[in-house]
């Protein structure tokens, strides 16, 4: 293994849960609940940003969060993190949200979000039961941001070594 890579071993068994998770939620949502989830706020931009927040989005989208939190500058917010997440699945990377917003149409992120089923570690069996309203609201709000960033690596399959820094989740010893 490269020197550039943690692992991160969890005891919980959290990472093997979440593949599983994710490997086995095939099935559409049975219809998410539609309408305002957000009471208190004026614009669909702010539902937006209160969504991100309390969803943990800024913990993989966001350089630097996880270290320092809210001090992560709003001009850095949401443009991704080229360290990988590394498991069974191969190599996957949080990817810029301002250019993938720029490069969808409102209806088609509804869609994705919706029905998007990829690889772990993001949770789409949760993001999928998003109602429209709350992933229009989203949207809106990563738009606001305005452009910035790069554009992040792509996924790199299991037998192939990431040049970036990555993060392995790797289940304990001892369990399948």
């Amino acid at each position: 293994m490269k020197k550039n890579a943690l692992v991160l071993v969890l005891a919980s068994g959290l990472a093997v849960l979440s593949f599983a998770a994710t490997s086995a939620c095939t099935q559409q949502p049975a219809g998410a609940a539609d309408g305002p989830h957000v009471a208190g706020v004026e614009t669909p931009e702010e539902a937006g940003r209160y969504i991100v927040t309390i969803g943990g989005c800024h913990d993989c989208h966001t350089p630097g969060f996880l270290e320092v939190g809210w001090q992560v500058p709003e001009s850095e917010w949401f443009t991704g993190v080229p360290v990988g997440w590394r498991g069974p699945w191969g190599t996957t990377y949080a990817p810029n949200l301002r250019q993938t917003v720029r490069r969808m149409t409102e209806d088609a992120w509804v869609d994705m979000i919706r029905t998007r089923q990829a690889l772990p570690p993001m949770p789409w069996m949760n993001v999928n039961r998003m109602s429209e309203s709350d992933a229009r609201a989203v949207y809106r709000y990563i738009l606001s941001l305005g452009s910035g960033g790069e554009t992040m690596p792509g996924p790199i399959p299991p037998d192939q070594e990431p040049e970036t820094p990555f993060i392995v989740l790797a289940p304990p010893q001892g369990l399948p």
